[in-house]
């Protein structure tokens, strides 16, 4: 498959992970009933498998091992802590405030990992 492709695949999808965790925080932030749509809770799924299944492909097809290259590691590890994150915001924080506390520190994860990948740091804005 070319390599073109999937980076954009990974890209669009990255995109919609965005809006669909904004999405939900706002709905969470609102305590609004739509969170317990049925294609909310699993269409950031669906998508977020598109993205790591694009994500794997392009390592396939760039021949990359993550263990090799430490800014792709950051990024796993990254993506890790956005997905504890997150689930605390949207799901698992007991208080308003902890949610919001989690919230906020995920969209921080969500950025890091961003730039990670644009600049191929582990601390990005360090050469």
């Amino acid at each position: 498959m070319d390599y073109s492709l999937l980076r954009a695949v990974h890209i669009l999808t990255v995109y919609l992970t965005l809006f669909l965790f904004l999405l939900r925080a706002f709905w969470m932030l609102r305590e609004s009933p739509r969170l317990n749509a049925r294609w909310v809770r699993v269409l950031p799924h669906v998508n977020d498998s598109a993205l790591l299944l694009a994500a794997i492909a392009m390592l396939v097809v760039a021949g990359l091992n993550p263990l090799q290259q430490p800014w792709l590691l950051a990024k796993i590890l990254g993506l890790l802590a956005y997905i504890g994150l997150g689930t605390v915001a949207l799901k698992r924080g007991r208080t308003r405030a902890l949610r919001v506390k989690a919230l906020i520190a995920a969209l921080g994860m969500f950025a890091y990992i961003v730039a990670v990948a644009v600049t191929k740091q582990v601390v990005p804005g360090v050469a």
